[in-house]
């Protein structure tokens, strides 16, 4: 039986079809995480890191090999089952913020509760307390454009914590941000990361950050080292 708060990838494989035969992008990775572990994938451009993201999150279903969460594997049940899984368990940060233009910084932080109905008061509470610790609580009801880059990224960092998932997964998560931004939210995701117990992995190409998370693994042609 599997622990609660544990994360099992098991010989997960990913191929897609292609007009010269299959590419397989994952091949027979595995890794397991514990409550409030970390892990940074490392890797060349093209390597899988996304991809490999994708399938633990549930956006992805693998070609082979089975991934579970508290026990729970996303891709044995239906799509709204699986869309449960990645709203009540996992928590996205992606290099682009994906932050909806047209709603204020403190809707973009309540989205995850929206998906789910009327949002409890509790939780707007935690939406505001979340944009107080990132700096933005005098931001709350400006929209994206009104906000810089970092200020964009921090707000979908209290976004992915909003829920207090069970993992935290950040894809290049400062890629697109100056040095100074890009400290200050690595700052700010380790620290929330941490006081909601949970697991994070975070994907980059930046040493400085991957020396800050820890738990370094290099994907190469699929496969991720030991």
């Amino acid at each position: 039986m599997t622990e609660v708060g544990v994360l099992e990838v098991d010989a997960v494989t990913k191929s897609f079809p292609g007009p010269a035969g299959g590419l397989t992008v994952l091949d027979g990775v595995s890794l397991q995480l514990g409550p409030s572990e970390r892990l940074t994938i490392m890797g060349p451009s093209g390597s899988g890191k996304s991809t490999l993201l994708a399938v633990i999150g549930g956006l992805e279903p693998p070609t082979a090999g089975t991934v579970r969460l508290d026990g729970v594997d996303p891709y044995s049940s239906d799509a709204a089952a699986r869309a449960a899984y990645r709203n009540r368990r996992v928590g996205f940060v992606f290099q682009d913020h994906h932050l909806l233009g047209g709603c204020t910084a403190l809707d973009n932080v309540l989205l995850p509760a929206l998906a789910q109905g009327r949002v409890p008061v509790d939780l707007v509470v935690r939406g505001r307390r979340l944009l107080e610790r990132v700096g933005l609580a005098a931001r709350a009801d400006h929209r994206p454009a009104e906000l810089s880059g970092g200020e964009r990224q921090r707000v979908a960092v209290a976004r992915a914590l909003l829920l207090s998932p069970r993992l935290v997964i950040a894809d290049e998560p400062t890629g697109q941000l100056d040095s100074h931004a890009a400290a200050d939210v690595a700052s700010l995701l380790l620290e929330l990361a941490a006081e909601a117990g949970g697991m994070l992995i975070v994907a980059t190409h930046s040493e400085s950050l991957a020396a800050r998370v820890g738990g370094v693994r290099h994907l190469r042609d699929g496969r991720l080292d030991a």
